[in-house]
């Protein structure tokens, strides 16, 4: 008998339809998409590993008809000038 952890399909990840941001915004955005067969513990240790060893933190969820999740993440960005000569 399979294993019904390999047979499902995880989460898979949508690059964000938002406006180009600025150069100077500290923000950086994921947008997951989990099916609606994946239960909620799976989903809730999925975004638990993106929080701990991505530092994502949730920004919003969205749950449709069909039962099917769209998560969005968003970390905070450091951008750093050069000052030196290149």
């Amino acid at each position: 008998m399979k294993n019904s952890r390999t047979t499902r399909t995880d989460g898979h990840v949508v690059s964000p339809a938002r406006p180009r941001e600025s150069a100077r915004s500290h923000l950086e955005w994921r947008v997951v998409d989990i099916p609606r067969d994946v239960t909620r513990s799976e989903a809730r240790a999925m975004l638990t590993e993106q929080a701990e060893y991505g530092k994502w933190e949730l920004a919003r969820t969205q749950r449709f008809i069909g039962g099917a999740r769209r998560v969005w993440l968003r970390r905070r960005t450091m951008r750093v000038d050069r000052y030196d000569a290149a």
